[in-house]
């Protein structure tokens, strides 16, 4: 007699139960699969109903588990703003691939142990493949690429400031900042994502060591007034030891120049970022590769395969060419860990994570399957489609105010340039499901910001766009 049967059943079902699940599982993704293009991309969501509906599981007594999966899926599909939807133009959240979903449920039915290499050899040397390939598309040599996949571009550029500190300052790793004569202060782009503000919080320099630095009028980096506030600083004291290299920025897609950057950077004696959260990607397209001339030069580079790379989230990645210096930042030693296995490095000890999920699976299957030439298909696709999207906006009256070979498409009313009017005009267009677009501000003008994303996306559903922004200029 089993003497402990309670919840058993709950935590491993009969194979035959088990079976019924999957097959439920795989019947309800298929479906949101066939069905997600002829669904609105969001509806509105009354905050009372919705807490109603998740409150009236009080976990006291055992639910059936098919009743319960057909519940989550419907509150999923009625309140969730779909970015696998094929006319989702909106931020950097991609439909993923089949095989990167396959990838999440593999890593979570296996559950390796990401902090040791013994616990999980075959996943730790996977993503350790998966950091050279990248690493190597843009522009590092193979053999020297380090790094770790992340949370997300925020946990990678946090690597990346942790790390400078310490290159910068040795003593900081165990002193902390009392060790540094003067305050360190970091670049970036005033068009760049302010996830800075919060790394500088947690690494103790403080967020007004953060200088945000004016974009021109093409929104990349001012370098001349990166070097004027650079020199104002040095007088003042302070102690620039960072510079943040926006590589497809959040609002408008463009890229800084990162040559520009870099020769500064050497003059300066200062380090060099490169965040290519989202337009890392263009390295595996031979054709928009170019766009990120110069991004080898950087120290230390973000990519986010959660983003253009097309997997689930999340899944960052952080690139250098610096494996001791990692080994350095993320120094700890204990005597519960399994001991080191020669010619191999354990990730928790040059990363911030220590137990964490195999992310880089979802992205190594996705890869294998459509190989590189698949994605840069796929990539190039997403810029012809912007490309067009750029025409008809264009051919209907709208201005086009970004430049980026990158997807990113802004565009702007010429007859009102308010941004309580393109914030009514993206409302009307969200509002009506059809479509899902943002409004923007571009160093203080007002726009719309419509990004191809999805590799669902087609001719149609860009022409559908165009029309769906013109009639709400119409109604408005």
């Amino acid at each position: 007699m089993d003497r402990f049967p309670l919840g058993r059943a709950s935590f491993d079902p009969h194979p035959a139960a088990a079976e019924r699940l999957w097959r439920r599982v795989i019947e309800l993704l298929e479906d949101e699969r066939r069905q997600i293009a002829q669904r609105e991309v969001s509806a509105p969501v009354d905050v009372r109903d919705l807490r109603r509906a998740v409150g009236a599981y009080g976990f006291d007594r055992p639910a059936d588990p098919e009743d319960v999966l057909e519940d989550v899926a419907g509150l999923l599909r009625a309140t969730t703003v779909h970015t696998t939807h094929p006319r989702y133009f909106g931020l950097f959240n991609p439909t993923p691939t089949l095989m990167g979903v396959l990838g999440e449920t593999l890593a979570a039915a296996f559950n390796p142990q990401l902090a040791a290499w013994s616990h999980a050899p075959a996943a730790v040397e996977i993503e350790a493949h998966l950091l050279r390939f990248l690493g190597g598309r843009l522009g590092y040599p193979e053999d020297a690429v380090a790094g770790s996949f992340t949370s997300g571009g925020a946990e990678a550029n946090l690597t990346a400031v942790l790390l400078a500190l310490t290159k910068t300052w040795p003593e900081y790793g165990e002193k902390g900042l009392r060790a540094v004569e003067g305050r360190p202060v970091l670049y970036a782009s005033a068009e760049s994502h302010l996830a800075w503000l919060k790394i500088a919080h947690a690494t103790g320099i403080g967020r007004d060591a953060v200088r945000l630095v004016p974009a021109g009028p093409d929104l990349r980096m001012d370098t001349g007034a990166l070097a004027a506030q650079v020199a104002a600083d040095r007088a003042n004291g302070d102690r620039p030891f960072l510079v943040v290299a926006t590589a497809g920025t959040t609002a408008a897609g463009v890229i800084d120049p990162l040559h520009e950057l870099a020769d500064l950077c050497r003059e300066q004696g200062m380090r060099l970022h490169a965040d290519a959260a989202y337009g890392g990607a263009a390295a595996l397209s031979d054709r928009l590769r170019p766009a990120l001339s110069g991004i080898e030069r950087a120290d230390s580079i973000t990519v986010d395969a959660h983003k253009w790379l097309s997997v689930p989230m999340g899944a960052g990645a952080f690139l250098c060419t610096d494996a001791e210096g990692l080994a350095e930042t993320f120094r700890v030693t204990t005597s519960y860990m399994p001991a080191g296995i020669p010619d191999t490095v354990d990730p928790y000890t040059s990363s911030q994570q220590w137990s964490r999920r195999f992310m880089g699976l979802k992205l190594f299957l996705s890869l294998a399957v459509a190989g590189r030439e698949g994605y840069a298909g796929q990539l190039e696709r997403d810029a012809d489609l912007a490309d067009a999207l750029r025409r008809g906006l264009a051919a209907a009256g709208w201005d086009i105010v970004n430049d980026t070979p990158l997807p990113v498409v802004c565009f702007a009313d010429p007859g009102t340039a308010t941004r309580e009017h393109h914030d009514a005009l993206a409302e009307h267009v969200v509002r009506g499901g059809r479509a899902w677009i943002s409004p923007v501000d571009l160093s203080g003008r007002a726009a719309l910001r419509a990004c191809v994303i999805s590799h669902r996306t087609t001719p149609a559903d860009v022409d559908d766009l165009v029309e769906a922004v013109g009639e709400a200029r119409k109604a408005l």
